[in-house]
């Protein structure tokens, strides 16, 4: 297992990360996983001994049965892991229920930790931008959270590029903690994240964690061109997380992970972990899993190396097209373009 820098920060994240979101099985959740505490227990012990370092979770995933579960299965031993977990989304009626308030802020935080059965959360990640309350308040109340000794450092998640720099902005003004992370969706399947949210990770020292790598098993191998997909899976029918835009650019995707998955005789999943896995910025891919022998799986992807031809083939049919200002700058700018700006245009110019 590597190591990554989690963004400007000190800390170092294994290029994998443990996901819990089938953690629980409470609600909608149920559709997704309902792993119970000893297969739970199971999971973690596979990845501390592949060398895993890092849990995420989230305090509405099964309506914080996760969080239970994931402390259940630290007891003893939290100290061997860094712990994520995330606030925002609602987690009750009320009218201050949800959102990044100080008030819901402060509070999930300290419920989380009851769950978990922790006295400090490693990663504590914004779920979720809420454009009603002034960023102002929130990251005041994240490093009140830093200062009270509760949270060591802070993320954010599916924020849009402006988000992001706002927050940062704001921080530096005021002297506020930072944002080292940025948890986003990005795959083969979407690569959306590289208009802005990838140059602002490498341009801003801001870590990308990965959420569904494998574009909800979409990658997996399991879904091919004219075939069902597996029995009770929703995607392409009524799921909609992620969204397909392109079923045929999917396929030749999926043809093109199949066939370099037979050359290294992997599963296309990892194939499609080791793609994103090799990303400018990323520092880490989370992977969660039903069963075992998934997740088995998923941890193969850390060890396996993609050329640069099979780099090439998978950019080539999974690139997104230049939308504006982009191809305007790719026309007119490549003379003066930084690093960061070369993560989108490198190859169009």
């Amino acid at each position: 297992m590597d190591y990554r820098q989690l963004g400007h920060s000190g800390l170092r994240v294994s290029t994998l990360t443990l996901g819990t979101m089938t953690f629980g099985g409470r609600g909608n959740f149920a559709k997704v996983g309902a792993t119970d505490v000893d297969a739970a227990t199971r999971q973690v012990d596979m990845c501390l001994d592949a060398g895993v370092n890092l849990v995420d979770t989230a305090d509405i995933y099964s309506d914080g049965l996760s969080e239970e579960i994931v402390g259940k299965t630290l007891r003893g031993r939290r100290d061997r892991v860094l712990l994520a977990t995330k606030a925002r989304m609602p987690m009750g009626d009320g009218p201050n229920d949800a959102g990044l308030s100080r008030h819901h802020l402060i509070r999930s935080c300290e419920a989380s930790l009851r769950r978990m059965e922790t006295d400090y959360i490693d990663l504590y990640q914004v779920h979720e931008w809420d454009g009603a309350t002034p960023l102002e308040e929130t990251l005041d109340a994240l490093d009140h959270l830093v200062d009270s000794g509760k949270v060591r450092y802070i993320g954010c998640s599916n924020y849009a590029g402006w988000h992001v720099m706002k927050a940062l902005g704001i921080s530096a003004l005021h002297g506020y903690q930072r944002f080292v992370s940025q948890q986003i969706y990005y795959s083969l399947q979407a690569r959306d994240a590289e208009y802005e949210l990838v140059p602002v990770a490498l341009d801003q020292g801001v870590g990308i964690l990965v959420w569904s790598p494998l574009a909800g098993g979409l990658l997996s191998g399991k879904y091919r061109r004219g075939q069902e997909g597996p029995e009770g899976s929703r995607h392409l029918t009524d799921w909609n997380e992620p969204p397909v835009r392109d079923e045929e650019q999917l396929y030749d995707i999926v043809d093109a992970l199949v066939e370099i998955a037979e050359a290294h005789d992997v599963s296309p999943a990892q194939v499609a972990l080791a793609w994103t896995l090799g990303r400018p910025g990323v520092a880490s891919v989370v992977v969660g899993a039903r069963t075992e022998e998934q997740l088995a799986d998923n941890l193969g992807a850390a060890d396996l190396r993609l050329d640069d031809a099979e780099r090439t083939r998978l950019d080539e049919l999974s690139a997104p097209p230049l939308l504006y200002p982009y191809w305007h700058q790719a026309k007119t700018s490549s003379d003066r373009l930084s690093e960061a700006d070369l993560t989108l245009l490198g190859a169009h110019i």
